[in-house]
């Protein structure tokens, strides 16, 4: 998890699943991330949401939800966080 890209307003972290709702939840508790992107193992996109400050509570329980899911089926993945 100490590995992380930068590009400009991007940042990749590599996430082991069972870590991965921790680290999307940290990401929106930070507040500067405008939207989130989970990607496999082999770079293919599962799943991409807007992070926005405005969004909380009863508005991401579906995404949480669905992150809890994504990191039973996933050993590794990549967020990418664009801020």
């Amino acid at each position: 998890m100490s590995d992380t890209n930068n590009t400009g307003n991007t940042e990749e972290i590599p996430v082991e699943g069972e870590h991965l709702l921790a680290k999307i939840k940290e990401i929106i508790k930070e507040g500067n991330a405008r939207k989130i992107t989970i990607k496999n193992k082999e770079g293919k996109e599962i799943i991409s949401f807007p992070a926005t400050v405005g969004v909380v509570g009863v508005v991401l329980a579906p995404v949480f939800a669905a992150v809890g899911a994504i990191a039973v089926m996933t050993k590794e993945c990549t967020v990418v966080v664009e801020r």
